[in-house]
């Protein structure tokens, strides 16, 4: 009970702050760069060229790995489906037998 009553005062407090102090949890702020300001963010960054990774080589791995994905979903669906083949049939024979 005493937590809901402190987080009231907590909110009422906040609420009674000036209006800079609400624009920001940590009540300061930071201006933005020169890149956020920039009219569009997708642009090259000359800056963050050498981190840039080689778009064929992971457009591949990308569809080698869905590929992979396909296989792995369809053994499971293939393994359900023997599965119950076999205890159907095994059913089967042990109504037959019976």
């Amino acid at each position: 009970m005493a937590f809901l009553l402190n987080k009231t005062a907590l909110s009422k407090l906040r609420l009674k702050a000036d209006d800079s102090l609400m624009l920001s949890r940590r009540g300061f702020h930071v201006e933005p760069g020169a890149r956020e300001k920039a009219v569009s963010l997708l642009a090259e960054d000359p800056a963050l060229k050498c981190f840039k990774s080689h778009k064929k080589s992971v457009r591949r791995l990308k569809v080698v790995g869905d590929a992979l994905t396909v296989l792995v979903v369809a053994g499971c669906c293939y393994e359900i489906y023997v599965k119950a083949v076999i205890r159907e049939e095994a059913r089967n024979q042990a109504k037959e037998n019976a």
